[in-house]
């Protein structure tokens, strides 16, 4: 189902009273190297469990070292931007190492205003796979990573009213697992998508990032890179086989001294912004 949307900041829909469900530990985990998949899950935990929720970032490499391990008692919440239709192929890699025990397990994906494609059906997959019961779902936008002043795409999403609806969304997954006292009584979950899954794995090895002469070398860039593709001690050095085309370090610096340079990923930039300007909705699955 598709949320309207309302143009006010709060959603007129948000209930105030806190939903009493014995949740043994709400897990939270999120891929989000611009930071908008975080906010959404974030934001469906809060309305899920506004208090006590455990977080694990996996955007960095180093955080994709430690192991998950669930049970049944468990409520995982797992988001994850599209790109180019799919899941981060390092991200399904990380996520199939979770070690599950009947849990029951949300779904996210956070694409840029465009399609999501099969992402949220192959995200499905890949949790079912590690033990995992997947209740709920749903696809939310996120400001595309190629978004600029130039060309913005998708900009400020998500926004006041995305996150009010995902509180929402976190509020309605308590609800549906109420009257159940496991969760294999649940009925299968059904979302878009299709197998074998379209979009495309292999990204684009690329040189689009413009350094300029106001770069400081301060580092923040290969700090923030979720594939190690900045060389620390020289910034403009970077890894074209390693990026990912996140925008992470663009959107990071704090001098503003990173653009996307002429060339295929401005291209695309020029595109998505004249192609996809009206806004679209989330969508959850219950």
């Amino acid at each position: 189902m598709k949320l309207d949307r309302e143009p006010s900041g709060r959603n007129p829909y948000i209930n105030d009273e806190v939903i009493d469900m014995n949740v043994g530990s709400l897990k939270l985990v999120y891929f989000s190297p611009t930071g908008t998949t975080g906010r959404v899950v974030e934001a469906i935990g809060k309305g899920i469990s506004p208090d006590t929720a455990e977080h694990f970032d996996i955007t960095l490499p180093q955080s994709r070292k430690e192991l998950l391990v669930t049970s049944e008692s468990d409520l995982l919440v797992v988001g994850v931007p599209v790109y180019m239709g799919r899941v981060p192929a390092l991200a399904t890699e990380w996520l199939k190492t979770i070690q599950g025990r009947n849990t029951p397990a949300v779904c996210v994906v956070v694409y840029g205003n465009r399609v999501y494609d099969d992402a949220l059906l192959e995200l499905k997959d890949t949790l079912a796979t590690c033990g995992c019961i997947v209740v709920a779902a749903a696809a939310y936008i996120g400001e595309h990573s190629f978004s600029n002043d130039e060309e913005p795409i998708a900009p400020g999403r998500p926004d006041a009213d995305d996150v009010g609806y995902a509180h929402v969304f976190g509020r309605q997954i308590l609800e549906k697992l109420k009257p159940f006292s496991t969760v294999a009584e649940l009925p299968a979950l059904q979302v878009p998508g299709n197998q074998p899954y379209g979009g495309q794995t292999k990204l684009w090895d690329v040189d689009f990032i413009a350094v300029d002469d106001s770069c400081l070398e301060c580092g923040v860039c290969a700090k923030v890179c979720p594939v190690g593709a900045v060389d620390a001690e020289k910034s403009t050095a970077i890894d074209v086989v390693k990026c990912i085309t996140c925008c992470a370090c663009i959107k990071a610096c704090p001098q503003n001294a990173r653009t996307i340079k002429p060339g295929p990923v401005k291209d695309a930039a020029k595109r998505l912004h004249g192609l996809f300007q009206e806004p679209k909705k989330p969508e959850i699955f219950l």
